[in-house]
């Protein structure tokens, strides 16, 4: 397994951190991929097409097995993307507010000729939200650049009354899946890890 490269499709801060978090060793390169929904498109569907693409997008880098990865926050059949504003953050929040949406995340992974694919669906609850408390919350900006304003690890924690499912979903990868994929492709985890055979 030493010979192993994996390659993160993604410049996400957080997907690396869960990879660390597992002790792997990999490169990473941001995915230049358009994000936009197709017309009709469900969110699983959208999720697992952004995946596979973002890891084609690393095809031809030196790696052994490329991970790509999309996440989507969706309430009813409404898909809420990333806000482009503060006005668009706080209309999302004031949609979530009270209500549950779901979390899902595609996960693709190219090994040789090979492509596999997983997705992850979590149940989020957030209770009400204040016009206050979100001014608030998006004054410290960490609404930018997540799906539907939000990043579980962050602030809008205080906002989440419960979850049923993955955490590392909501994050953005998820470990369940991700390890089966990897798995399936010849590539323990347990295995792989830094970690492995070290005394705790």
């Amino acid at each position: 397994m030493s010979e192993l490269r994996l390659h993160l499709a993604s410049a996400s801060a957080r997907r690396r951190e869960i990879l660390d978090a597992l002790g792997l060793s990999y490169t990473w390169s941001a995915a230049d991929v358009d994000e936009t929904p197709l017309a009709g498109e469900d969110a699983e569907s959208m999720v697992l097409r952004l995946a596979v693409a973002k890891a084609r997008a690393a095809r031809g880098l030196p790696a052994t097995a490329i991970l790509g990865a999309d996440t989507a926050v969706v309430l009813g059949t409404q898909i809420l993307g990333k806000p482009g504003s503060v006005d668009e953050a706080m209309d999302m929040l004031g949609l979530l507010s009270g209500r549950t949406h779901r979390v899902l995340t595609g996960v693709a992974l190219l090994s040789g000729v090979a492509t596999s694919t997983a997705v992850s669906c979590t149940e989020v609850q957030f209770r009400e939200i204040g016009v206050d408390e979100a001014s608030a919350y998006c004054r410290a900006g960490e609404y930018q650049g997540k799906a539907g304003a939000y990043g579980i690890q962050g602030l809008a924690s205080v906002f989440i009354e419960s979850l049923v499912g993955s955490y590392s979903g909501v994050v953005g990868l998820p470990v369940f899946e991700t390890a089966g994929l990897l798995r399936a492709a010849g590539m323990d985890v347990l295995r792989m890890t830094k970690f492995s055979g070290h005394a705790s």
